[in-house]
């Protein structure tokens, strides 16, 4: 049975003339490709290799002593009889040795033939429908030559159902311990585990995710690690906005239990003093870092508004936040306020958001505090929903009143409270800190302290952000959407000019469009076909969760938007790379540092698209760890029928091709019009559906 290509469909784009689907090389060819490595492995046994050889020499196995050895020592030649018989076995001989210097040629020049067909079959970026039905057809026939070669890498095995939901760094067992014990929060632990070197698979009735906007409010329940039980005895606000039948958790907007999150939203825009919350942009508010988001309603409804939330939770073995907000196609990653510094620099919200977040602010002497105040941009909000800012008892007013002093001491100013609901705003003027009675909170950090690339470090005690050029309030800056082009005054920050954020904002337009061409023909279209109408567009939303592995500038986000996609993208920092990080979170953007020889902050099937330019160039210099490591991550973070687009060199890219038939995922190579010295390669994760036990 063919597998389908596109999600919502049963069948692709086909071969002319034949009734296989076009991808459908990994399960309906399979009885063909065993066949072929039959014979492939026959023809390399070592009797095929030692076949001219035996030509060339003859068969002595019928000699005397039968092992080829004389009476004297020496090899027998038993057709050294007579003149006639040996002048015949001379010519013999002669023929033997002509038919193995032709068998030789031919195999050379099919060699050669074979590459000349190979590079001339891949194509150039075609805009037109058609043309790239005809060549996708043609690249693909090579691939499946490709794969049926004898040299063909041995197949990743998959993992076993246990790790189903496997995020490495937290499933070491010290943390699963420490859950248990005492319930704290499970720190990262990167490095204290062996690789998984296998493919996860899905749960068994594991369903393709609701395009968005419908997959926003009702997802799949066999997709998420939660049960029934665990939604009802949960007492968080978005949590109780959840309604659960046998087959799919709905977040239903148009009743009334969503009206919570609405008129909390409305609460906090009049807190700040605006009408609400479709005026946050006006006041400078873009992107909310939702610290503990429950499962990201609260985003989800400040999406409407253009405002882009940001969750981070704990891990959690089970009935995960991250998980099910990711299902609903809004950005969250795993994160905790434990020892470490978030993997954000300084500078990088507009507000931060817990309700309910269970976070001790007090604990640790006001050191968290510290950390919410480094992410904060100047003249940024810091909202907290929680009893304890109504507490009776005297422990938790004295608990209150510690966070209400050390808040002046970070020159937070109290807008309002409204029943358990404070809104602090941080202040826009360095002169606060100075004016500070002296010995009183925590000092300034110095420019030795004060970096923009905290990729898990200790949390400080000093004020971070003060040494900045980019301590520019929130008020003063460009509203969203001019913000993603910075001024002049932004951009000499990083060293930059605006003709290159030009010149990159231009080249991604381009390459964005040649994308969206090729993944066209092989997404389903909702508007199919009809007779005489133009080949229908793809559907706008055919993607959503974006995950972009070197980011750079963050052009690759940018674009998207400008072209309408209704996508959210996860902008990645490599650590061994140059820091664009700071440059991204000011255009409006999202992102992390991260280290890719480590697993991503996330739980497996998490994003449509995963896209890599010069990724493979910048990761393979300091060979850290091995690319099929690296590959292993990006599979286990890939939604079933995802898309990988890596852009980079033409060795690396076709040493990146062997490694997809490993990984089994479809593949193929295509030239970039543009820039002879380097390839695109573009694939898709097939669907392996685990079988019930």
């Amino acid at each position: 049975m063919s597998r389908p290509l596109q999600r919502g469909v049963s069948g692709g784009v086909r071969f002319p003339e034949s009734g296989n689907d076009l991808w459908d090389s990994q399960s309906k060819d399979k009885p063909e490709k065993e066949d072929l490595d039959k014979r492939g492995s026959s023809d390399h046994s070592p009797f095929a290799l030692r076949f001219p050889l035996r030509l060339l020499l003859g068969n002595n196995s019928d000699s005397k002593y039968g092992n080829g050895i004389g009476e004297n020592g020496f090899a027998s030649d038993s057709f050294i009889v007579s003149s006639p018989r040996n002048r015949l076995k001379l010519m013999l001989l002669s023929l033997k040795f002509s038919l193995v210097v032709i068998v030789l040629l031919a195999l050379t020049g099919s060699f050669w033939w074979t590459l000349s067909i190979s590079s001339s079959s891949r194509g150039h970026i075609y805009h037109g429908y058609r043309r790239l039905q005809e060549k996708l057809v043609s690249d693909l026939m090579d691939i499946g030559e490709f794969s049926r070669g004898p040299l063909r890498l041995k197949e990743s095995e998959f993992c076993p159902q246990e790790l189903e939901n496997f995020v490495p760094c937290y499933n070491v067992s010290e943390n699963v311990e420490l859950e248990v014990s005492d319930s704290n929060e499970i720190d990262r632990q990167c490095g204290h585990e062996p690789r998984q070197n296998c493919l996860v698979l899905p749960p068994v009735n594991y369903k393709i995710p609701l395009r968005w906007p419908t997959g926003k409010d009702v997802i799949w329940s066999a997709n998420v690690k939660i049960t029934a039980q665990e939604v009802r005895s949960s007492g968080s606000l978005t949590k109780r906005m959840m309604m659960l039948d046998e087959e799919q958790i709905s977040f239903r907007s148009a009743s009334h239990m969503f009206d919570g999150v609405e008129d909390y939203s409305h609460q906090i825009a009049e807190m700040i003093g605006l009408r609400n919350e479709s005026y946050l942009i006006q006041a400078g508010v873009r992107t909310i870092l939702d610290i503990g988001c429950g499962y990201g309603s609260f985003g989800a409804h400040l999406f409407d508004s253009h405002l882009l939330t940001m969750c981070i939770a704990n891990y959690e073995p089970s009935g995960s936040q991250v998980q099910l907000t990711l299902e609903r196609g809004l950005p969250a990653m795993i994160a905790s306020f434990t020892s470490k510094q978030l993997p954000f620099p300084s500078l990088s919200f507009d507000m931060l958001h817990c309700a309910r977040c269970g976070i001790d602010w007090d604990q640790k002497d006001g050191m968290l505090l510290i950390e919410a105040d480094r992410l904060l941009k100047p003249g940024g909000y810091f909202v907290w929903t929680s009893p304890l800012t109504n507490a009776r008892d005297k422990g938790n007013q004295k608990r209150w009143k510690f966070i209400q002093d050390f808040t002046l001491t970070l020159c937070w100013e109290l807008l309002s409270q409204q029943d358990e609901t404070v809104v602090w705003k941080k202040t826009s003027k360095k002169s606060c800190y100075a004016s500070r009675k002296s010995g009183s909170g925590p000092s300034l950090c110095g420019r030795g302290i004060d970096v923009e690339t905290p990729h898990y470090r200790e949390l400080q005690n000093c004020i971070g952000g003060m040494q900045s050029a980019r301590w520019i309030p929130i008020e003063k800056r460009e509203r969203w959407p001019s913000r993603a082009n910075l001024n002049k005054n932004e951009l000499a920050i990083y060293g930059l000019q605006p003709d290159e954020l030009t010149e990159d904002s231009d080249s991604w337009k381009i390459a964005v469009q040649n994308y969206w061409s090729l993944l066209s023909p092989l997404i389903f279209s909702d508007h199919p076909k009809r007779p005489g109408d133009e080949d229908p567009s793809p559907p706008y939303n055919m993607l959503r969760n974006v995950l972009d592995m070197n980011a750079h500038f963050g052009g690759f986000n940018s674009a998207l938007l400008q072209a309408r996609k209704s996508v959210w993208v996860m902008n990645v920092v490599p650590i061994n790379g140059p820091n664009y990080l700071p440059l991204i979170q000011d255009r409006g953007f999202v992102g992390v540092l991260h280290d890719w020889c480590e697993a991503f902050p996330t739980y497996p099937r998490t994003y449509d698209l995963v896209h890599a330019a010069g990724f493979l160039s910048l990761e393979t210099e300091q060979h850290r760890c091995t690319m099929l490591d690296m590959f292993l991550e990006i599979d286990r973070i890939l939604r079933p029928e995802g898309w990988v687009i890596i852009r980079d060199t033409v060795p690396l890219i076709e040493s990146a091709r062997a490694l997809t038939a490993q990984l089994k995922w479809d593949a193929r190579v295509v030239e970039i019009e543009s820039d002879s010295d380097q390839r695109l390669l573009i694939c898709q994760k097939p669907f392996f559906k685990r079988q019930a036990s």
